[in-house]
């Protein structure tokens, strides 16, 4: 394959839809973490059982904000 051919190019193209659409695809948001409004900490929401996890930290801009605006 010569490097000015009309094929490289294409290939390259499809080659990387192909990796963006598999990203895609396998994206599973299920395991994304949350923020509690309240209280500012993390969780995880279970989907199987639909309840909260929490994780024991807190999220600091959530804390900031808090304190800016009791």
């Amino acid at each position: 394959m010569d490097i000015y051919s009309r094929k490289i190019p294409m290939v390259l193209i499809f080659a990387l839809v192909g990796i963006l659409l598999l990203q895609f695809v396998t994206n599973n948001n299920d395991g994304a973490t949350l923020i509690d409004s309240q209280t500012c900490e993390l969780y995880v929401e279970d989907a199987a059982i639909n309840a909260k996890k929490y994780l024991g930290e807190y999220d600091e801009k959530c804390l900031e904000f808090k304190s800016l605006n009791p």
